[in-house]
């Protein structure tokens, strides 16, 4: 499948993916000059890059492993939704969970996102649910014996 991508400026980086079967092609900033994130601050990183997602699919737009355990740096959000009508710049909060300043580089990755399919669904209300052996049961009860 392909995507149709467009680069808002010339500092912009076309997605890479990391090796042949990684899911999310990695997501580089594309600001001016290098940023700062203090400890416990959010700062919006821009990419550079519009994209034109197919009806029935999603960017989902999620932390890069190595970021987020070497820096602390994550999305703030957990995961960023990038509908398929939407054609304004890709931008990332990016969070500093650590406890120092990072600096995040001019062309350093970022974040990565995964063109997914999506269920369009309609909601029914109604006044009763069907059973099922779990119920009610929620955060963490499926571990109870």
């Amino acid at each position: 499948m392909k995507v149709r991508i467009k680069k808002l400026t010339d500092r912009a980086i076309i997605p890479t993916y990391g090796s042949v079967g990684s899911a999310g092609g990695d997501l580089y900033s594309a600001e001016k000059e290098d940023v700062a994130i203090a400890p416990s601050q959010t700062v919006l990183i821009g990419t550079g890059l519009a994209v034109e997602i197919p009806d029935g699919y999603v960017g989902l737009v999620y932390a890069r492993s190595g970021l987020a355990t070497k820096s602390g740096l994550a999305p703030a959000n957990k995961v960023g939704v990038i509908d398929s009508d939407y054609r304004g710049e890709i931008k990332v909060a990016l969070h500093n969970h650590s406890k120092e300043e990072r600096v995040v580089a001019r062309g350093e990755r970022i974040a990565q996102m995964v063109i997914a399919p999506y269920l369009k669904v309609e909601y029914d209300e109604v006044e009763d649910l069907t059973d099922t052996a779990r119920g009610e049961g929620g955060f963490g009860s499926t571990g109870k014996r």
